[in-house]
């Protein structure tokens, strides 16, 4: 069984002992910590938090005991049911609300689930503020209201909608090229939130041809939950059989978006993200941002129209740090994640899906047309587990010096460009361990490359 309590929330299986896992008494422990940092933030105000789940199978349970721990501190809590990891971002604001916790474990499987901590913003809460919370969560210095102080429960189901309706009103998502292309899409939702969302949005956005696949949000996944090739095989074969345009895929929150081509093929899960900016730089030209570990396709598209890209460190909350201090005017992280400031700063599949839809009508090509119309490129996964009694962080410094020649960006491990290759090298947080990306024209350079800088390293130690 695993808990892990990060600065961005807890996160861990269901069943086992408390403080192993993530027990009832471990989620009422983090929900009052979190409330409790949200009344320190607000005092002597009557507050509200936003609460939304996915639909795998704890969900309820862990709702229930989340909105009962903030009513006994005297917190309002609005709570939408089944949701999206994004939708409820937008809820915050619309609320006028305090924050917000949305339950998922994301990509993780069914086991899984995990609290999520937004702010009044409805982004996720910064490093120094999850460091407050899992202080309070450590001390359990909680205060509950008495009985004349509760807090009340209002259900709202009506935010699927009005995420929708603000999707449409934006002015890149072009309706009437959408409904003109008359595409025939195949959604595979992994049985969770999604199977509800993609296909509402899909129908409003003039789609009539719609097969759905594992669109019931029962909690039971009918394969990995992560939108990796792998585990797409059924969209794959479902997209020959009937030939559809497109496929698409979600995870259970609805925060990363995977497309498939036509012939069955992956468009990329790196390239959602490069599609859709393509997409918006067209219309309105402007910085990129992607994270360290992301394809360098989206710095050359941003760079071919004399904008300006920027790296970010690898976590959602520096991605969007990032574009907000060089005013992007879209950003997001290589695992389809999809971050569109128009609308919100949070990673946001629906959106994704709208715009990518719109630059696909608008270009009439096919979408494997689509993908080969991008720099192409290919990223290799490794790592190198070390002995425990090794300084990771020197190793890292050296790998620096040694590149000093070469463009060495430090911001988050070290990245080192070597004309249009790159390797991305950071440490585990949790053991020994050196995690090596690299990326090159094809799957073969780039595993030659990750190679080299493997044994270099182990020359250094």
């Amino acid at each position: 069984m695993t808990l892990i309590k990060s600065i961005s929330g807890i996160r861990g299986t269901i069943g086992g002992q408390v403080d192993n896992a993530l027990t009832p008494i471990d989620a009422v422990k983090f929900a009052a910590a979190y409330g409790t940092w949200i009344l320190k933030r607000n005092p002597n105000t009557k507050l509200k938090v936003v609460i939304g789940r996915d639909a795998r199978i704890s969900g309820q349970m862990i709702s229930d005991l989340v909105v009962s721990t903030l009513v006994g501190l005297g917190i309002d809590v609005v709570n939408l049911g089944l949701s999206t990891t994004p939708t409820l971002e937008v809820a915050v604001p619309m609320e006028n609300a305090h924050g917000g916790i949305i339950l998922t474990a994301s990509h993780n499987p069914k086991q899984w689930n995990a609290l999520k901590l937004l702010n009044e913003k409805g982004e996720f809460i910064s490093g120094a503020d999850g460091e407050k919370v899992l202080e309070i969560a450590n001390k359990e210095s909680f205060n509950f209201a008495d009985v004349d102080n509760l807090g009340g429960v209002t259900h709202d189901d009506s935010y699927m909608q009005k995420h929708i309706d603000a999707i449409l009103a934006l002015p890149l998502v072009d309706k009437k090229a959408i409904e003109a292309a008359n595409f025939k899409i195949v959604v595979d939702a992994v049985n969770s939130s999604g199977g509800i969302f993609v296909p509402a949005l899909l129908k409003q956005l003039g789609v009539t041809q719609i097969t759905e696949m594992y669109c019931e949000p029962t909690g039971h996944f009918p394969h990995n939950p992560e939108p990796l090739p792998e585990h797409l095989t059924d969209l794959s074969n479902k997209i020959k059989e009937i030939g559809a345009h497109v496929g698409i895929t979600v995870d259970p929150d609805v925060d990363r978006l995977a497309l498939v081509c036509e012939d069955g093929s992956m468009f990329g899960e790196e390239y959602t993200l490069v599609a859709v900016a393509d997409y918006v730089l067209k219309h309105t030209p402007g910085a990129t941002v992607s994270n360290l570990s992301s394809t360098r396709a989206l710095r050359d598209i941003t760079e071919a129209i004399g904008q300006n890209y920027s790296a970010a460190a690898v976590g959602e909350v520096n991605v969007v740090a990032k574009m907000k201090e060089i005013n992007a005017v879209i950003g997001g992280e290589g695992n389809g994640g999809v971050i569109y400031p128009e609308l919100h700063y949070g990673r946001d599949s629906l959106v994704g899906i709208a715009l990518f839809l719109s630059h696909l009508a608008q270009e009439r090509k096919s979408l494997s047309e689509l993908r080969d119309s991008y720099p192409k490129y290919t990223i290799s996964k490794n790592k190198i587990e070390l002995t425990p009694e090794i300084n990771v962080d020197i190793v890292l410094e050296k790998m620096a010096a040694k590149y000093a020649h070469e463009e060495v960006d430090t911001t988050d491990g070290v990245k080192i460009y070597i004309g249009k290759e790159w390797v991305h090298l950071r440490k585990s947080n949790t053991e020994p361990i050196i995690r090596i990306y690299s990326e090159s024209k094809s799957a073969e350079a780039a595993d030659i490359l990750a190679e080299r800088i493997i044994t270099e390293i182990k020359e250094l130690i």
